[in-house]
């Protein structure tokens, strides 16, 4: 059913800005990504300098992939996803555009400031209380814009593509402002408001929250517009993506425990984490079967559309992380993964496999309609950058694994007499191979995101600016 309405541009401008830098600071961040790989494999890469050390790179490039890149995908989505399904403008243009430039001003600050050593120390919250400030502040216009948008919707119902993102933004700003209350000792020095076993407790019920409400819910909204739209099918089952909704939310929030079993945080809490985590299995499976089913009728559409591919593996990957995860949650799991190459394996199953190949199949969608094109510059490219980032994907999961379980198994090995069976530096031997393979595999990966830019470069280039504009003016919009 078509529904006529005034032909009033939706606010593409913004959406093309953010998904332009999505591709820079993926390229950015996986270049940086495979270079700390680099230095496990070959120590020299750290030059002896301290702003270029692992422990001070690593986490800039955490900060890149995760907030860089995946919150670009997430801005770049939600507006465009949220305009056409409420059929109306963002509710405010300048608001929209200090989103953007905040938000790339956060990501220099962080380039800035994380060589150098400025650093909260808390995993994925590293960023001292100035940046702390400004990230809060820009992500409080996001809300408003968001939710300002849903308010003046056209259509009566709200897709639940926005229920998705618009709990991944409420939750995030939640956990952001909590876990960052700090006493401020200089401009670039605080210290948490939180201590001891406390501050563990709220630094991973913000750090795997991250993981469940960032680098989740919000690539779910992402899921169920790109994935029906991509295949031209509609959502499997609307009434299971209301179910997965609520449980998802519901259940995630419990499982931050996880992270700190056999640690000093009380036995009850750390088991409560695990129950929670193990039962998260469900609504997560349950969004994955969705995205799946949505395919009944259109499998045969994966042998000519990289596109929709993307889109598919990513799902997969999603289904294998999530089953991962809540294993790796039960203690006796956890006692030979904790502290391993295994939790890094699992980490990029979720980000490489699920959040960056559903981030650039959303892309790929996007960008001939964000420019006025009938098409991609080239699909064999697109074509190429899927079995670069599969391969790139599997090389690095695969090695992670071997390398965990083997310094697991190396690690509690103990002979007769009760000593330990190998030294540390006798592990770190063993997994030197593996680390070659995991450099290797971030190499194929983030060489993908090289083909993406040119192809991506191309089709912006032949574009025409009054067309791009034309694209934004819509005079019949179908059901989305």
């Amino acid at each position: 059913m078509s529904t006529a309405i005034s032909p009033t541009a939706y606010n593409y401008k913004v959406v093309r800005q953010f998904a332009i830098m999505t591709v820079v600071w993926g390229i950015l961040g996986m270049g940086l990504g495979v270079f700390i790989a680099s230095q496990l494999v070959w120590p020299e890469l750290n030059f002896d300098l301290p702003w270029t050390t692992f422990g001070r790179l690593r986490p800039l490039h955490t900060n890149l992939v995760i907030f860089a890149f995946g919150g670009c995908a997430l801005f770049a989505t939600s507006y465009y996803v949220v305009q056409r399904t409420c059929q109306t403008r963002l509710i405010s243009d300048s608001l929209a555009a200090f989103t953007f430039w905040g938000w790339q001003a956060v990501i220099i600050g962080a380039i800035v400031t994380l060589p150098m050593g400025f650093t909260t120390t808390k995993e994925y919250a590293e960023l001292e209380w100035p940046l702390a400030i400004l990230l809060a502040i820009v992500w409080v216009t996001y809300g408003l814009v968001f939710f300002g948008t849903i308010v003046k919707r056209k259509t009566k119902h709200i897709y639940v593509g926005n229920w998705f993102y618009g709990a991944f933004i409420v939750v995030t700003a939640m956990l952001h402002i909590v876990n960052h209350a700090s006493l401020p000792v200089s401009f670039f020095k605080s210290y948490s408001a939180y201590s001891g076993a406390t501050d563990a407790m709220i630094q991973w019920w913000y750090g795997h929250n991250a993981v469940g409400f960032f680098l989740t819910t919000g690539f779910l909204g992402m899921m169920y517009y790109f994935v029906p739209k991509q295949a031209e099918r509609p959502i499997y089952s609307y009434r299971l993506s209301i179910v997965h909704f609520w449980a998802l939310i519901t259940l995630y929030i419990w499982a931050g425990p996880h992270h700190l079993h056999y640690t000093a945080l009380p036995d009850w809490a750390q088991s409560l984490g695990m129950a929670m985590s193990i039962i998260l299995l469900a609504p997560s499976w349950g969004g994955m079967i969705n995205g799946m089913m949505t395919l009944s009728g259109a499998w045969h559409k994966l042998r000519t559309d990289p596109i929709l591919r993307f889109l598919v593996v990513s799902l997969a990957f999603y289904g294998m992380s999530t089953f991962e995860g809540p294993m790796m949650a039960i203690k006796t799991v956890n006692s030979l993964s904790h502290y391993t190459d295994w939790t890094i394996g699992h980490v990029h199953a979720g980000a490489l496999g699920w959040v960056a190949m559903i981030s650039i199949g959303a892309i790929y969608h996007m960008i001939p309609k964000l420019f006025g094109r009938a098409q991609i510059h080239s699909t064999g490219l697109i074509n190429a950058h899927f079995w670069l980032a599969t391969i790139g994907t599997v090389l690095y999961i695969a090695s992670m694994w071997v390398n965990g379980i083997t310094q697991g198994l190396m690690w509690r090995a103990i002979n007769d007499d009760g000593t330990l069976t190998y030294s540390f530096v006798e592990a770190l031997q063993a997994s030197h191979p593996g680390y070659i393979v995991r450099a290797l595999g971030g190499a194929f990966f983030a060489s993908g995101m090289l083909l993406m830019a040119y192809n991506v470069y191309r089709t912006v280039r032949a574009s025409d600016p009054a067309e791009a504009e034309a694209a934004a003016k819509i005079a019949v919009v179908g059901a989305h």
